[in-house]
């Protein structure tokens, strides 16, 4: 349980709500910012603004998975105002309050370290990545046969990136008849490639591997498919790129080649929204009981 724990929970998308939901039913005290449109009521969540909260009180603050924009701005679609989140804020927190994200940036390493503060990457955490990537393998299943006027059976599919999405999205494809090939730089990573039966190949070759590829998905946040790679593409192929924004392609030139490049990440958030907060709330709540118990414990 978390009774007596004051959390904050800024702004999010619709898996938040899932979060939310865990947290009152465990008792928890919630001050939710940046959701004044939503029309649901949660039984000891009270909706209020930024100004109105009072930071000397909140034990732990839950931003949304993208945390802050590199201004501060939090992502609010419950919301019509600007959420900012600020030093200040922070700092008037008591010292042991926690800050929740699925990712950070530069602004947010910043503003947490300056006030020392503790932060969590949900997202950094292997078990959340690896939950998280069933329901981005099936929204990247569904844009793939969307977006195309041909069979995942049988197509050439061209996976960059063996991290826990790209791994599970060649095994996915794989199964689903694909002719799939992976491209990755590490030596460990090419062996499990041969070993998960799809083909190999080092990401230095992408520019010669890529010529038959009817979908190329990308899980690199690193500038790989370039304009040098899209230029040996078939007119036809798809790029669905799932890495985190602003992706790994130069949609640029896609464009201007009539390839159709798409960038979708969080793709849990939009494909399966209720399945995404709930890994988020399972994990979130241990780490909170823990931290819970373990400030117990030194009080004593």
């Amino acid at each position: 349980m978390l009774t007596g724990m004051q959390i904050a929970v800024i702004g999010g998308d619709a898996r938040q709500l899932e979060i939310i939901r865990k947290l009152t039913e465990l008792d928890a005290r919630l001050s939710l910012i940046g959701f004044e449109q939503l029309d649901h009521a949660f039984t000891g969540a009270v909706k209020e603004k930024l100004d109105e909260v009072d930071f000397s009180t909140i034990d732990a603050l839950i931003l949304p998975v993208p945390g802050t924009n590199l201004e501060g701005q939090v992502e609010t679609i419950f919301s019509n105002e600007k959420v900012i989140l600020t030093e200040d804020m922070l700092l008037k927190t008591p010292e042991h309050c926690t800050i929740y994200s699925g990712i950070s940036n530069a602004f947010l390493n910043e503003i947490t370290t300056k006030s020392k503060r503790r932060l969590i990457q949900l997202f950094s955490r292997d078990d959340v990545a690896i939950y998280n990537s069933i329901p981005t393998v099936e929204g990247t299943i569904m844009m793939a046969i969307q977006h195309t006027d041909y069979t995942i059976h049988g197509s050439n599919v061209t996976v960059l990136g063996l991290g826990r999405c790209g791994m599970s999205t060649a095994r996915a494809f794989h199964a689903l008849g694909a002719k799939v090939k992976v491209g990755a730089r590490k030596s460990e990573h090419l062996a499990r490639i041969t070993e998960m039966g799809v083909t190999p190949f080092h990401l230095n070759n992408l520019v010669k591997e890529v010529s038959d590829t009817d979908i190329l998905i990308n899980t690199v946040p690193h500038p790989v498919v370039s304009a040098a790679v899209i230029s040996k593409l078939p007119a036809h192929t798809l790029i669905i790129d799932i890495a985190s924004k602003p992706g790994g392609t130069d949609f640029r030139y896609a464009e201007k080649r009539g390839i159709k490049a798409l960038l979708a990440p969080s793709l849990p958030g939009i494909v399966a929204p209720k399945t995404a907060g709930l890994i988020l709330a399972d994990v979130l709540t241990q780490l909170l009981q823990d931290d819970l118990l373990n400030r117990k414990g030194k009080e004593k």
